[in-house]
């Protein structure tokens, strides 16, 4: 199926500290280049904006940086066609929680991080296309029941931690190039594989589109 433009259409990217540059260039450029917008969004804590450092291959690099003003608990879920996870350890960093003062921690409160619930939430809407790259599957591991079943694959640091919610994992090889689509979910085990990862995405959506 050709990819048609995505004119009108929305897509969110979680980030956070230690992002990969390469790959939020590449979400602005491939899903720029069909005519959706990006929404690069965080949790910002009550800020109106924070900036975020990507990650550095050798400590004589400079990092770069990436200012956000959306936080994604003040926007409507369901005006995006997909909602990705970026690559590394952002998914990590967004799954932070505070417990209530005086409160043990509890298993519970780790499903209740802010992030965790706006991907649960996202994964509950088959209208919306989710992806996790890389790492990105840790925003899901805190509810085993929305992989349990589906069809993905990841980085071999997340994998352990995805068998445990009863996924399939689908190992990379020359058909699928990293990627796996399961639907309205899509996988891709690296940000190296992120160009077919856009691709993957970008079609599921018109896909969902045609159905409506």
């Amino acid at each position: 199926m050709a990819l048609q433009p995505l004119t009108g259409k929305k897509i969110a990217v979680l980030v956070e500290s230690q992002y990969v540059p390469g790959e939020i260039e590449a979400y602005r450029y491939g899903f720029g280049t069909l005519g959706a917008e990006v929404h690069f969004m965080s949790r910002l804590w009550g800020n109106p904006r924070l900036s975020f450092v990507g990650e550095v291959e050798q400590t004589s690099q400079t990092p770069q940086t990436l200012d956000v003003s959306i936080d994604f608990q003040n926007v409507e879920l369901e005006d995006y066609a997909a909602v990705i996870m970026a690559a590394n350890y952002t998914s990590v960093r967004l799954r932070y929680f505070a417990p209530p003062e005086g409160q043990p921690v509890s298993p519970e409160m780790v499903r209740a991080a802010p992030a965790v619930e706006f991907f649960a939430r996202a994964m509950r809407n088959p209208r919306i296309v989710k992806g996790p790259l890389c790492h990105g599957l840790w925003i899901l591991t805190p509810c085993p029941e929305l992989l349990k079943g589906r069809r993905v694959i990841c980085h071999e640091v997340v994998l352990a931690d995805v068998l445990n919610c009863g996924a399939i994992y689908v190992p990379q090889d020359a058909q699928n190039h990293g990627v796996v689509v399961d639907g309205d979910l899509v996988t891709g085990r690296s940000w190296h594989e992120v160009e077919p990862f856009i691709q993957a995405v970008a079609r599921q959506i018109l896909a969902l589109n045609a159905e409506m």
